[in-house]
């Protein structure tokens, strides 16, 4: 097991890279903290697998450092590195059976039959293998080949961390919930670091302790899910995390107010004067409440759509979509209605990046 950290890393594919769009994986700093349960979470290409390969020695950074602990890694081979990965598709011996695919990782290693077949047998009942572990891997569906995967990756008890790219994509969704349950409590029993890469907000906000989010190439906000969702330090982030995602405002702000157009939004404190190409009031659907027309900010509904838990009203605000709350008991007849923001919850993005406390020009409320 081991600290991982990132020094000035930064990988580009192509040659001679000069500019920040020549690199695939702009320059990164992290530490991920031993026994972590960590998320790398963004869209298909935002760099999350080179990142991983990175850390795994699949890929050789172009700048910075890798290092486990004290030990820099970054030349060492994947084999050196005593790190197991899973990958989105499963590996798997098909002639083996599911015990000897699972003991196969520590029958390599020379770890003693007794030794390997408690921990086989330990891992099994963690992924509810029992019952198959004398079955040949080939009659197995895609869900249980993956379980498989996943338990070689586990069953070694000293690993310096286990990496997961994109691991239940072949998994049936019914089964996706458990077996995120059941990587969290292995995870906790096991006191082993995990980083985990996807691009479903789900997985990533109930697996990990904390989440790295990514968008093209770089690492925009490091945080818990709880933060990511009450204050996200970039609007990709406000938009990306959530359903439906942070609405995202064009606006001018005067001290304590945001204008939208000619409508004033209060702030919950005031704002020094920003000079930024685009400045962007940001806040969540679930902090919007639609009300009838006259009682807040004017606003034509599109449509109110029922998800089950809440009704989402969509509507128009000076021809800027936008996402709101439907309280309980609340009608609106015809297409007009108004809007109710609290401003606690209104952030205020300067060229994207959250505009902080200390450059607001007042205190936090």
């Amino acid at each position: 097991m081991a600290r991982i950290t990132l020094d000035h890393l930064a990988h580009a594919y192509k040659p001679d890279p000069r500019r920040a769009e020549d690199y695939a994986l702009k320059e990164i700093n992290h530490v991920w903290n031993q026994g972590g349960a960590y998320a790398l979470l963004g869209p298909s290409g935002c760099g999350k697998t080179t990142l991983l390969n990175i850390i795994s020695g699949l890929v050789r950074p172009t700048r910075g450092r890798v290092r486990f602990d004290d030990l820099d890694v970054t030349d060492l081979p994947t084999e050196a590195r005593n790190i197991a990965q899973v990958f989105q598709f499963p590996v798997v011996y098909d002639t083996m059976t599911v015990r000897e695919n699972l003991a196969f990782p520590l029958k390599n290693r020379h770890v003693p039959r007794d030794r390997t077949a408690r921990r086989v047998e330990e891992i099994a009942h963690l992924l509810d293998l029992t019952r198959v572990l004398d079955r040949k891997a080939s009659n197995l569906t895609a869900d249980m080949k993956q379980k498989i995967s996943l338990g070689r990756g586990l069953v070694r008890p000293d690993v310096a961390a286990i990496l997961f790219d994109e691991p239940l994509t072949v998994i049936d969704p019914h089964l996706k919930w458990q077996l995120r349950s059941t990587l969290k409590e292995i995870h906790r029993a096991l006191d082993i670091t995990m980083i985990y890469v996807t691009h479903d907000q789900t997985e990533a906000l109930t697996f990990a302790d904390k989440v790295v989010v990514m968008h093209d190439g770089a690492v925009v906000q490091t945080g818990t899910p709880d933060e990511l969702f009450e204050r996200p330090a970039h609007t990709f982030v406000g938009h990306f995390i959530g359903s439906p995602g942070m609405n995202i405002l064009p606006c001018r702000v005067e001290g304590a107010s945001a204008f939208i157009g000619s409508e004033r939004v209060a702030l919950k404190r005031p704002y020094r004067p920003l000079v930024a190409e685009r400045v962007e009031l940001g806040i969540r659907p679930e902090f919007v409440q639609l009300q009838p027309k006259g009682v807040g900010l004017p606003v034509h509904v599109r449509r109110i759509d029922d998800i089950g838990r809440a009704r989402i009203a969509r509507v128009e605000m000076n021809g800027h979509p936008l996402a709101a709350s439907v309280p309980d008991g609340i009608s609106i007849e015809g297409d007009e209605a108004s809007l109710v923001l609290d401003p606690r919850h209104v952030h205020i993005y300067a060229n994207g990046h959250l505009v902080t406390d200390e450059s607001a020009g007042g205190h936090a409320a």
